[in-house]
């Protein structure tokens, strides 16, 4: 199982970036596709999850009207349009494969469920001001 992040880099604040998930090694038709960032010094924070069929998405509360997630499921694929970017969203940014994705209205911290635990390396993002 293999989730790679790519397409981060370097920002200015309110401008926009889109992070590219390519997944292999599962059938990832079948399962949601979850966003997670991580900060310097700070816990992983989950970002956004979009089921397997797209009906569902859910983002934390921070980045709502801001990120858009997508998937592509023939092209094994997931992405994160960031736009309006902030400082706050500097972190490395990494995608998995969940088992379910929060509610669109949950406001609470999003504990990964997943089965794979594959976090790949991850791509960093960094806003400057």
């Amino acid at each position: 199982v293999q989730l790679q992040a790519s397409g981060g880099g370097v920002v200015q604040a309110g401008g926009s970036v889109t992070l590219s998930c390519a997944a292999s090694g599962f059938a990832f038709t079948y399962y949601p596709i979850a966003w997670f960032r991580q900060a310097p010094g700070k816990e992983r924070e989950g970002v956004a999850c979009i089921s397997s069929s797209s009906t569902t998405k859910y983002y934390v509360d921070s980045v709502k009207g801001r990120f858009i997630i997508s998937r592509d499921n023939t092209k094994n694929t997931a992405y994160l349009q960031m736009n309006s970017l902030k400082a706050d969203d500097t972190a490395v940014y990494y995608c998995a494969a969940d088992s379910g994705c929060p509610l669109p209205d949950y406001s609470g911290a999003y504990v990964y469920t997943g089965v794979f635990d594959a976090w790949g390396q991850g791509t960093q993002v960094t806003v400057s001001s």
